[in-house]
């Protein structure tokens, strides 16, 4: 095995393991296994990713205006976190994660690059605790870890602002990639709908995962 290919294995299984911590903390339990984020940042920040997560083009299809307000839900140590918050100079992105020692690596993180619109949020299982109502509301490799996703997912209608949007990137079941749990986008649909959204938006660039935009329905 090359170290092109050994690399990218182990960065889907990290990102697998990494949802797995999600899901179980999701259900209260307390897994221990990525308390040491600064270990965990040489993984998943390592720049192999950049070919199959595409970063910067997901960044530019949200077509984000420089003052907007997101939260990144599920930020792990901030792949995409520290992007937004570039992408948006004079708003404000929200760091999400359950795990207090990534909460701390993403506070860390923002103070070490200059990022002062970049805050870290403690979350819940239930709710991300958003501090103030979000334009966008992004969730990369999380949404098949969520609990009771239809209840979620109506409540987090309330830390949307008018014209606010959700957007969510997970792996399809086809795809080499990813943990082997995984769900189809046309389930995602389904349960978006019942949860009370419609699709505003889809881009089939990422070779692995699907990545749909969702609006409050009227």
């Amino acid at each position: 095995m090359n170290r092109r290919l050994a690399l990218a294995t182990l960065l889907a299984a990290a990102a697998g393991a990494a949802c797995a911590q999600v899901h179980h903390q999701h259900r209260g339990g307390a897994d221990h296994r990525f308390d040491n984020a600064e270990s965990w940042a040489r993984v998943f920040d390592d720049p192999a990713r950049d070919a199959w997560q595409k970063p910067d083009d997901v960044v530019g299809a949200l077509q984000l205006a420089p003052t907007a307000r997101v939260a990144d839900v599920g930020a792990g140590t901030g792949y995409f976190a520290v992007r937004l918050a570039r992408a948006v100079p004079q708003g404000t992105v929200y760091a999400v994660d359950l795990s207090a020692d990534m909460v701390k690596y993403l506070g860390e993180r923002a103070r070490r690059e200059g990022l002062a619109n970049l805050r870290a949020v403690q979350g819940a299982p239930a709710s991300p605790d958003l501090p103030q109502p979000v334009d966008l509301v992004l969730l990369v490799d999380v949404y098949h870890h969520v609990d009771a996703r239809i209840d979620y997912f109506a409540a987090l209608r309330k830390s949307l602002a008018p014209g606010g949007r959700v957007a969510i990137i997970d792996f399809r079941p086809e795809s080499p990639r990813g943990p082997r749990h995984k769900i189809a986008a046309r389930q995602v649909r389904e349960e978006m709908r019942r949860a009370g959204y419609v699709e505003a938006a889809s881009h089939d660039f990422l070779p692995d995962q699907y990545f749909i935009v969702f609006a409050p329905a009227p």
